[in-house]
């Protein structure tokens, strides 16, 4: 692994080793049902969709409107997708593909 993450750990290790073993949708919702609360879950879910939205340059009060997010979230989500170790900029840029190769 060439990148260096701020929280590293073998637990964390774990994790990611775990959720890279999931082959289909089914899969990741019976182990996120487990591991995460549903609100985690959807807090996650709606970070992406700001996240995809803010890369759209939609402006703060649509995002409001559309997600329900706080505009706390708003803006962390905003902070990350500027400042941040580029997780955001690479799912979105992969979910991009995957509708691209679907049209």
């Amino acid at each position: 692994m060439s990148y260096q993450s701020k929280f590293a750990s073998n637990d964390i290790e774990l994790l990611f080793e775990a959720i890279l073993k999931l082959e289909n949708k089914e899969e990741c919702y019976r182990l996120f049902e487990d591991l995460c609360t549903v609100k985690e879950v959807m807090d996650m879910a709606q970070r992406i969709k700001v996240a995809k939205l803010l890369d759209l340059k939609t402006p703060y009060h649509v995002i409001v409107e559309e997600t329900h997010a706080s505009t706390a979230t708003i803006s962390r989500v905003n902070k990350s997708l500027q400042y941040g170790a580029d997780g955001y900029h690479l799912i979105i840029s992969r979910l991009d593909e995957i509708k691209k190769n679907q049209k």
